[in-house]
């Protein structure tokens, strides 16, 4: 095949590529069912839940930055619950204990914490976004969070309380 052949070929594969309708893609907000051309789909809520973050109800408390949401459960009531808190920056607790077990996991910013009946911000450890704390049952602590604040997700059982050091 000469080179003028070989040419108009390659120009003729090109105008047939090109000039071709691109196909439509679904939008990016109708999730990956759509992308697949796969039928919306529901799921038994009552088989497995879930929150997306919009749905979050956040509550404030007053005279604080700090703002909580329950995601499951109930913090006031007997049973296990999942709460998520949003705390300001530089905000610090004094020692405290509570009298069932808590798993607290970092999800942004900077969360510092210490032991002991004794306030001291300079005896803390701090936590980052991933880092799991485990509160251990009646045992002091105090916490605080970095210049940037801090989300952290909080597990237990209910109800919720707080012991203050004497």
């Amino acid at each position: 095949m000469s080179k003028l052949a070989r040419r108009g070929l390659l120009a003729t594969l090109a105008l047939a590529i090109f000039s071709v309708p691109a196909a439509k893609t679904p939008p990016l907000r109708t999730g990956l069912m759509a992308l697949y051309g796969a039928d919306a789909v529901t799921i038994d809520r009552n088989a497995r839940d879930f929150k997306l973050p919009d749905q979050f109800e956040w509550k404030g408390r007053p005279g604080s930055a700090s703002q909580t949401a329950a995601l499951f459960g109930d913090p006031s009531k007997p049973g296990l619950y999942v709460q998520i808190l949003k705390r300001g920056p530089d905000d610090w607790s004094q020692p405290h204990s509570h009298p069932n077990e808590r798993y607290i996991t970092v999800l942004a910013g900077t969360f510092l914490i210490g032991t002991g009946a004794k306030f001291d911000k300079n005896n803390t450890v701090a936590i980052g976004p991933g880092g799991v704390v485990h509160d251990i049952a009646n045992q002091m602590h105090y916490d605080g969070t970095g210049p940037e604040g801090a989300t952290i997700e909080f597990i237990a059982m209910g109800p919720a309380a707080r012991n203050e050091a004497k």
